[in-house]
């Protein structure tokens, strides 16, 4: 397992401790109260945990090494147990959320033992922090290493893991935001309205972080390209060998979270001995911790 994988393990694993004590605190005062936006928030943090089994499962899929069936690896496993995690926060957490919120408004509950949720919502916001920081930091470290802002990294990773934990957290923190609010609003006007709000609030918020992980898994499962500033510098590794003339084509797309698969159509210069040399080039590129396969066509000069 490559150190990044560790860490995407390791963040895996606090998020899921932190949201399984999370969901039970919740699921507890949820009972004791009778507030929709705590229901909200305890079928919240149930998907999360929920979610971030399926990328545990992700992570170690991914990891396998590669055979005849899977000659390029199964690193690919990581997008589809991502996309399905992202399935999971819609159906269970988004549409949970919102129906409930709407149940609500139609037929408002009044919201007892509040001093009980409000401490709960306290010390989750403290659990799901420290998942948090951990995902940041995960992320944060990798976008150094790119030279990338957090945010531009965010929409350009290859590894959902941390991506998911991180949106899914930093979800969670905004809904504990809305939940305390609406137990406050409904402490000082007395009316349970703000609940069902709060709680198709929380809905609407998951939906977003949803779609937003699907079309990153999506665009992952369909072989997409690593970013031009990456493409750039492999074009430029290839043609500064003294025996290319041209980089006609290079192709880099990604098979899995930090593995590139390298195609690059060449142009020789006249007299190479191309055997010897692509060999050597091959070698060279497949020494970067990111490339995981490299395949180099010599082609002749375009009329």
């Amino acid at each position: 397992m490559t150190r990044t994988e560790d860490a995407s393990l390791r963040t895996v694993v606090v998020a899921v401790a932190a949201n399984l004590l999370v969901a039970v605190a919740k699921a507890v005062a949820a009972l004791l109260t009778g507030s929709a936006a705590m229901l909200a928030e305890t079928t919240h943090s149930i998907a999360d945990t929920l979610n971030e089994a399926l990328l545990w499962v992700g992570v170690r899929r991914s990891s396998r090494p590669a055979d005849d069936r899977h000659p390029f690896g199964y690193g690919q496993a990581r997008y589809t147990w991502s996309l399905l995690a992202a399935v999971g926060i819609f159906v269970v957490g988004g549409v949970f959320a919102i129906a409930d919120g709407v149940q609500t408004l139609r037929r408002p509950e009044p919201v007892t033992n509040v001093a009980v949720g409000v401490a709960v919502l306290l010390v989750s916001a403290v659990l799901e922090g420290l998942s948090w920081r951990t995902a940041r930091r995960q992320l944060r470290a990798e976008a150094t290493a790119r030279r990338l802002d957090l945010g531009v990294y965010l929409a350009t990773s290859s590894d959902p893991t941390p991506t998911a934990v991180f949106l899914e957290d930093s979800a969670a923190l905004i809904g504990i935001g809305l939940a305390l609010a609406a137990l406050v609003l409904h402490v000082a006007t007395g009316s349970a309205v703000w609940d069902g709000a709060a709680s198709l609030l929380i809905g609407l918020l998951l939906i977003v972080v949803a779609y937003l992980l699907m079309r990153r898994n999506l665009a992952l499962l369909i072989d997409e390209a690593a970013p031009a500033d990456i493409r750039e510098r492999l074009r430029q590794a290839v043609a500064h060998e003294p025996w290319v003339a041209e980089v006609a084509e290079l192709s880099a797309v990604y098979i899995g979270p930090g593995q590139l698969l390298v195609l690059a159509h060449v142009v020789p210069v006249e007299g190479t001995e191309l055997t010897v040399n692509i060999g050597r080039l091959r070698r060279r590129l497949l020494q970067v911790p990111a490339i995981a396969a490299v395949e180099i066509t010599p082609v002749e000069q375009a009329q």
